[in-house]
């Protein structure tokens, strides 16, 4: 069964709703650092809570093709905006990490990272993050072809480093970052077993069972 979509004519104004209620969360946790309701600690906090921003985009991006495979709606138009959405979280966070966290001093900056694989991890997502979101674009899907969708497919390589670069941060593993683990695990797995599931489907149906019974009937 697929679900009914939204009328094309409201699907560019839902896009920008989507990248307006998307940047709330970052804008009231810098709101809650202004005023004092980031704990005692409000730049770790502040960090923190970015990054765990850019994970939920993430893998709300990678959640658009199970949900269009399995429940039969349609997200697809949104994949981009949750993207770059998680893009620009990422930025934000590792422009606090640089600025507020280590004052733009590279001596401490090379320190922290030699010193912390799950930085170099962080990093390393946001280097692969960065040719996904300059692609993010018609023009570069149809210039690039089938390339497209081979250099999009570093997204599993992102998330596997978000979520670890996430869960190495709090130094444990507390039922926050064991939730998320799993969420990016099921939905990576998903992709392997992706082909198989799509074939059960166009088995099942209906126009392709009534082709194959008349050659079940005469034993071929």
């Amino acid at each position: 069964m697929v679900m009914p979509s939204l009328p094309a004519r409201y699907k560019p104004a839902s896009v920008w709703a989507l990248y307006a209620i998307g940047l709330l969360p970052g804008l009231y946790a810098f709101y809650l650092g202004i005023f004092g309701g980031l704990g005692a600690d409000p730049v770790r906090a502040f960090e923190h809570l970015l990054g765990l921003w850019a994970l939920r985009f993430l893998c709300l991006g990678l959640a658009v093709t199970p949900i269009r495979d399995l429940l039969g709606v349609n997200l697809i138009s949104y994949r981009r905006a949750l993207g770059l959405l998680a893009f620009y979280y990422v930025l934000a966070h590792f422009a606090v990490y640089l600025t507020l966290d280590r004052g733009l001093i590279l001596s401490s900056i090379a320190g922290d990272i030699l010193k912390r694989p799950y930085i170099m991890l962080g990093m390393a997502g946001l280097l692969m993050l960065i040719p996904l979101a300059a692609t993010s674009n018609r023009w570069s899907i149809r210039r690039l072809g089938q390339r497209w969708n081979r250099l999009h497919k570093l997204v599993y390589a992102i998330a596997a480093a978000a979520v670890l670069h996430y869960a190495l941060s709090l130094k444990a593993i507390t039922a926050e970052p064991a939730f998320y683990i799993a969420v990016v695990i099921v939905l990576l797995a998903y992709r392997l077993v992706r082909p198989k599931i799509m074939g059960w489907k166009r088995a099942s149906k209906p126009g392709n069972r009534a082709v194959r019974a008349p050659v079940a009937s005469t034993g071929d």
